[in-house]
């Protein structure tokens, strides 16, 4: 992998971190000329493009209002959709050596408290529409109505591991856990962003994703990178995925490199979309499969870069389709500065399927997790942090299989169900479907597909039974399908299978 690493931020030419003691993530943000466009504005009537120069003055109205009311290492929580002043806020709090929490706009007050609660938060950077979300749960600031003049602020004294942002996972089930991460959290992001977009930083590049900047995948994965890197970043509001939005946000931001979730990308294929003009579409969270990459490439005009990640330790494998052609199935290739593996119940490296796995040492892992000792033990074997993904080591590649607790065991085979869900989304009735193992009798499990319909078709489960069965393995077809309005999922549009697989107990227990 030498042959990418000496031209990759962080990393030294050998591919190893090059990181200074001291180091503060937002003097990283901001360190361009002052006229160079940071992020073009697309929330107002008007396209507006902010400079580093009025970001860093927006950071510093911020910043002296906030010497007077934290102190570092506390807590101070962000509520903004994509906007300007979100990226001031949390500028603003690192630049202070406080802790930002990003907060988000569609939580509801059970969601916004619990986070709130758990990170012992005062005050909250927001907008009037953030204010009365808020109600009394902390004491709103309306970022853009704090007016404290005056010099500008010095960096805080921050080093590596000083704590600088704490990050909810989205969490299926119990309570969300806050991943501490310290200021070398943004350059340990870098190596795998610009791989994922095919060496980023090109003549002309310009960054946006519908992901909400409230999660790593909006706010390290795009925002932050950008600003680091001085690649403008586009801010635009979509309160609920649109497939025409989407595509005038490209046209008019002069979009050329995306972040599409896999959520993003489904829609727009069911809507038969295309966008041209895009150098680089990049996708994480779950494997896309032969089918979309198949579609995308038709779509964009582009092989889409998958890569991989979690809140706790993100961006440590990816594609770069500039560099090297992955293999079908794999997420990536292990992106330099990151040892990942995929490892037996011991913690050995294995070359069956086990689970991924990554070293101590990355610069975009967590210090731990706020207040949960005994999650934190969990989490680490050894020097290996546990993702709870299963995968395969392919060479230099992973592949991912799915979340521990989704793979199903069925009749002797271990199945992973992202590989059918993919297999039916081809289907040309399927809007969008869940995959769990039902609990069974002879089998162990039997494989349960939760389905919504596309408008205007019937429920034929023979049809999409013979589907899998001529497309996957014999024994991975659903045994059992339910046509469903809806599948319950996670904000960041990721299907909550756990809730399926209760589902599929509880109907079990019925039938018995």
């Amino acid at each position: 992998m030498g042959m990418m690493s000496n031209r990759l931020p962080g990393l030294d030419e050998e591919g190893n971190w090059d990181l200074p003691p001291n180091l503060n993530m937002a003097a990283q943000a901001l360190n361009f000329p002052d006229q160079q466009v940071a992020i073009i504005d697309m929330t107002g009537a008007a396209r507006r493009d902010v400079t580093y120069g009025e970001l860093s003055s927006m950071t510093d109205r911020l910043a002296r209002y906030l010497l007077r009311r934290v102190s570092p290492g506390d807590r101070v929580g962000v509520l903004f959709s994509q906007t300007p002043w979100c990226a001031a806020a949390h500028l603003a709090i690192w630049k202070i050596g406080a802790i930002s929490v990003p907060l988000f706009k569609l939580f509801k007050e059970d969601a916004l408290a619990s986070r709130i609660s758990d990170a012992g938060i005062d005050l909250v950077l927001t907008d009037a529409e953030g204010a009365a979300q808020l109600g009394s749960l902390a004491e709103p600031v309306i970022a853009a109505e704090v007016g404290v003049s005056g010099a500008a602020v010095s960096f805080a004294g921050t080093t590596l591991r000083t704590p600088a942002v704490l990050i909810y996972t989205s969490g299926t089930t119990g309570s969300p856990k806050g991943a501490l991460h310290g200021h070398r959290l943004l350059t340990g992001h870098l190596p795998g962003v610009v791989l994922s977009h095919d060496f980023l930083g090109q003549d002309g590049d310009c960054l946006w994703t519908p992901a909400d900047w409230a999660w790593i995948g909006g706010l390290f994965d795009v925002l932050m990178p950008g600003l680091a890197l001085g690649v403008p970043v586009v801010a635009a509001r979509m309160r609920k995925f649109d497939v025409e939005t989407c595509r005038q946000i490209c046209r008019e931001g002069g979009v050329r490199n995306v972040f599409f979730p896999p959520t993003a990308l489904r829609m727009l294929k069911a809507a038969g979309a295309e966008i041209k003009g895009l150098r680089t579409v990049a996708s994480g969270g779950e494997p896309l499969g032969a089918e979309m990459q198949a579609w995308g490439k038709a779509a964009f005009g582009v092989t889409i870069n998958e890569f991989y990640g979690q809140t706790e330790c993100n961006m440590v494998v990816s594609s770069c389709n500039a560099a090297f052609t992955a293999p079908e199935g794999a997420a990536g290739r292990v992106v330099p500065g990151h040892d990942v593996d995929v490892i037996d119940a011991g913690g050995r490296p294995t070359a069956e399927e086990g689970e991924i796995a990554i070293r101590r040492g990355s610069a975009s892992m967590m210090l731990h997790y706020w207040n949960k000792h005994d999650e934190t033990a969990e989490k680490f074997l050894g020097d290996w942090l546990l993702t709870g993904d299963r995968g395969r080591r392919l060479g230099d590649f992973i592949q991912f299989v799915g979340r521990e607790d989704d793979v199903i065991s069925s009749g002797g085979y271990r199945i992973g169900p992202a590989e059918i869900e993919d297999c039916l989304l081809t289907h040309p009735a399927v809007l969008t479907v869940g995959v769990v193992g039902k609990p069974d009798a002879l089998r162990h499990e039997i494989v349960k597909a939760y389905v919504v319909l596309k408008p205007g078709h019937a429920p034929d489960p023979a049809d999409l039974q013979a589907w899998v069965k001529s497309r996957l393995a014999q024994y991975s077809y659903p045994r059992e399908i339910s046509f469903v309005d809806a599948l319950p999922m996670t904000v960041t549009g990721k299907v909550i299978r756990k809730e399926l697989k209760a589902r599929a107990i509880a109907e079990m227990e019925t039938q018995e």
